[in-house]
Order: C-alpha cells, then sequence, then structure tokens
C-alpha cells in the first residue's frame, strides 16, 4: 500500500475553531503513552481552543498506534470545521492506518468534493484498487491528465497495476509494474509486487530474478531479500532460504513473518 505525500497544504497553518470535547475526557487513556503525546495534552488541556495542538496530537497519536484516540481528535475537529479539506485528508490516513478503509474511502471522498487534490485521487485509487475495482483506473487516469510528472505517473501505473494483480490479469499487471518502474526506478512496492505476480502463479525462479534485482536497487530494505528467501524456500533450497532471511532479518529485526520463516526451517 502506498502512502502519498501531501504537498498542498500545510495543515497546522490553517485557523480552525475549538472542538467540543473536554481536555479531561482524552487524560486516562494517553497517561501510558510517549512523555510527547503526556506534553501535548497538558497543552491542550491549558488551551482547549488550540486546533493546531489538537491536530498535532492526533497525528502523534496516530503514529504511536493509539488509532481510535488519534480518529477522535479528528473527529472533533471535523466537527467544528467539516469543510476543511485537510482535516478530512488526515482522517484519511489515520483511518488507512488504523485499517479502517470504509472511513478512509469516505474521508477521501469528502475531501475531494472540498477540493480535487492528486494526492487524493491517488490514495483513494489505491483503495479501490485493493478492492478490485476499475474506479481505480478511471481516478488514476484523471490524475494522468493532470501531466503532474513522473512520480505521479508512477503512483498511477503502480495502482493499475494492483488493480489487475488483485483482479487476476497478469499480463496487465506485469506491464504495469514495469510502466511504474520505467517512471522511478526505486519504487520498491513495484519490484516486490511485480515478484509476487510470479510468486503467486508459482513461477518461483521468476520471482527470484525479480526480488533479486530489487536487493540491487535498495540493498538496505529487508522486504526484497524475505522475498528471495520465501522464493528458496518454495524451490526447496534451504540453506539459500535461511541464508535470505538472515539477511532480512538483520535490516528489520522486529519482522515477525521472517522470524517464523526460519523458526520453520528449523534456523535460529
Amino acid at each position: 500500500m502506498i502512502k502519498v505525500a501531501t504537498t498542498v497544504i500545510c495543515f497546522l497553518s490553517v485557523l480552525l475553531f475549538a472542538c467540543n470535547t473536554a481536555p479531561g475526557d482524552y487524560g486516562n487513556a494517553i497517561n501510558p503513552y510517549t512523555e510527547y503525546v503526556q506534553f501535548l495534552t497538558a497543552q491542550l488541556q491549558a488551551n482547549p481552543d488550540s486546533a493546531g495542538l489538537r491536530l498535532k496530537l492526533a497525528t502523534i497519536l496516530d503514529s504511536a498506534g493509539k488509532y481510535n484516540d488519534a480518529l477522535l481528535q479528528m473527529d472533533s475537529l471535523i466537527t467544528k470545521d467539516s469543510t476543511n479539506f485537510g482535516l478530512w485528508f488526515t482522517q484519511a490516513h489515520i483511518a488507512e492506518d488504523a485499517g479502517d478503509t470504509l472511513l478512509a474511502m469516505k474521508s477521501y471522498d469528502v475531501a475531494l468534493h472540498i477540493y480535487p487534490s492528486a494526492d487524493a485521487m491517488i490514495s483513494l485509487a489505491n483503495l479501490y484498487a485493493e478492492q478490485k475495482s476499475r474506479n481505480a483506473l478511471v481516478i488514476c487516469n484523471r490524475v494522468k491528465q493532470l501531466s503532474l510528472g513522473r512520480e505521479y505517473d508512477a503512483h498511477c501505473a503502480f495502482i493499475a497495476g494492483i488493480y489487475y494483480a488483485r483482479t487476476g490479469d497478469s499480463k496487465m499487471a506485469l506491464q504495469s509494474f514495469d510502466e511504474c518502474i520505467a517512471s522511478n526506478y526505486t519504487y520498491m512496492e513495484a519490484y516486490i509486487e511485480k515478484g509476487l505476480v510470479y510468486f503467486d502463479s508459482k513461477q518461483y525462479r521468476e520471482a527470484l530474478n525479480v526480488f533479486s534485482f530489487a536487493g540491487t536497487v535498495n540493498a538496505l530494505d529487508a522486504n526484497p531479500y524475505y522475498w528471495q528467501g520465501r522464493s528458496y524456500e518454495m524451490m526447496n533450497i534451504k540453506d539459500s532460504a535461511i541464508l535470505r532471511f538472515k539477511q532480512s532479518l538483520s535490516l528489520d529485526k522486529n519482522a515477525t513473518e521472517t522470524k517464523e520463516a526460519l523458526k520453520r526451517l528449523g534456523s535460529k
């Protein structure tokens, strides 16, 4: 799943109104959180009309994985300023992080009715692609017509690839991922998804070739090594699989799937 940068709006500079939530409502919920969250909460209690503080708290809560609390803060802000594009866009991102696809799609849709941002269109199209909806292609075509440059062309091609991959059109998926890579050589997600097209069709050698090349594009990304390991594993080349899994784990020491793979292969 891709995440696009917000370049249209600096949210914290937008003037907002206070929310109806009493400052003390969040006190008990956030005490176990980071010191910075506690600091922001204290500041918000002292300045309950500061929308900037509340928005900053929401984004920090999102980063801390406290999605429900973050969404409560966003709901309070939106209640006071329901025509603010930035608030709906931010809520959509937090909803995505929370795994609430329906809320994310609704929020992006509302945001787009306020302001037709290419970033919001790309984000919504990505969700449609994962849901196997052709709306993803329709939205991407609109973005491409804006001629915003290679970065957006790469996003659109990647999303098209996701749509075709999810709907079982391997030929178009591979073509789209290649188009994405042609626009952005370092687009790691495209390499991984391209490799997975081969992997899912049990063409493990072809998948390995893609994942191996991805590893040369970014030698510090754990994902190519993990999928190289999976490809070797499926080809019953145990020693090579273990080596690649260990390389992946050295780059991402908290990767549960990689740890499970090593355990599965009888390696510590």
